[in-house]
């Protein structure tokens, strides 16, 4: 039986939070910019963070998660 091999891969996220615009912006392989409408209070940035790009990689929202920089500008995000 076949072994099937689960990537996870990290990406450097730089949250523009109070955006008219939401979006995801690709800088480089690993680098984005990810504008969201919400504020960056109460975890609101984040989970738009989370969802848009759940939506951009075409993956469930739980298989985003912040490894690194919770309550920062830039993230680091894992994307399993």
């Amino acid at each position: 039986m076949p072994v099937e091999e689960v990537m996870a891969r990290k990406i450097t996220v730089t949250v523009k939070p109070n955006t008219k615009s939401p979006g995801v912006i690709r800088l480089s392989e690993r680098n984005y910019r990810v504008a969201v409408r919400e504020p960056a209070r109460e975890g609101k940035a984040n989970q738009a963070v989370i969802d848009l790009l759940a939506r951009h990689f075409g993956v469930p929202k739980s298989r985003v998660k912040i490894f690194h920089g919770q309550s920062s500008r830039n993230k680091i995000i894992e994307i399993g």
